[in-house]
């Protein structure tokens, strides 16, 4: 994240980020008269059907195939076929298969330290699920983290909040992120209250990955002149 005196500063962001996994995973449209309305009605039957039997499910399967080779490329360490894979699947089609091909592809991406582009695929994605949705919303506001984009990440962290609702290992661990990102913008009041909340609604968790939640309530308390 931010430098200050020219020396790096490591940040709760960055500790969370190393425990961090990510993991991965989207037909339809009046009347007048009352036979123009069957006649209608049933053009569009065929019409439905058409698309589905004859464009929908071939390009589903065409996607699931890709990305089973692109899948295959990343489990041998091939990134760079894997992504390019990734990325045509998601941006050729435009279905579940196609999501998670966004998703992957952002994953990778991310890891080879281009957060714009990793962005780019995450900003289009549905987040559905309650493991994946907010997972893709937590690496997007990283990605913003690391392009410095701030308020942009702190609403994608909110987001990831949001979608992880009671999950006790997810909403804490993307409040954390949140914290961090408030201390680099010196909101230390608010940074304060989501610490706060970690220690009273999830002490298991502070204690599980070892975070010591009073340090960092202290050390806002202290910069903020408390």
């Amino acid at each position: 994240m931010a430098k200050k005196n020219n020396e790096p500063v490591r940040t709760t962001l960055e500790e969370v980020n190393e425990s961090l996994s990510t993991a991965a995973q989207r037909l339809e449209d009046n009347k007048k008269y009352i036979y123009w309305a069957l006649g209608a009605a049933a053009v569009l039957v065929l019409l439905v059907a058409g698309y589905v039997y004859g464009i929908h499910n071939p390009n589903v399967n065409k996607a699931k195939e890709l990305i089973g080779k692109a899948d295959l490329e990343y489990l041998q360490a091939d990134t760079v076929n894997a992504l390019k894979d990734y990325e045509k699947v998601a941006d050729t089609y435009s279905n579940k298969p196609a999501e998670r091909a966004a998703f992957n592809a952002a994953i990778i991406l991310y890891q080879q330290g281009k957060y714009k582009e990793a962005a780019k695929y995450l900003e289009d994605y549905d987040p559905e699920g309650n493991l994946v949705g907010p997972a893709s919303q937590s690496l997007l506001g990283d990605c913003y983290v690391n392009q410095k984009m701030y308020d942009k990440a702190i609403s994608a962290f909110d987001k990831a909040i949001k979608l992880a609702g009671d999950n006790d290992m997810y909403a804490p661990t993307f409040m954390l992120k949140k914290a961090t990102v408030l201390h680099e913008l010196k909101k230390y009041a608010d940074e304060i209250k989501i610490y706060e909340t970690i220690r009273d609604s999830y002490p298991q968790y502070a204690q599980q990955l070892q975070v010591n939640v009073d340090k960092y309530i202290e050390r806002a308390k202290a910069m903020a002149g408390e």
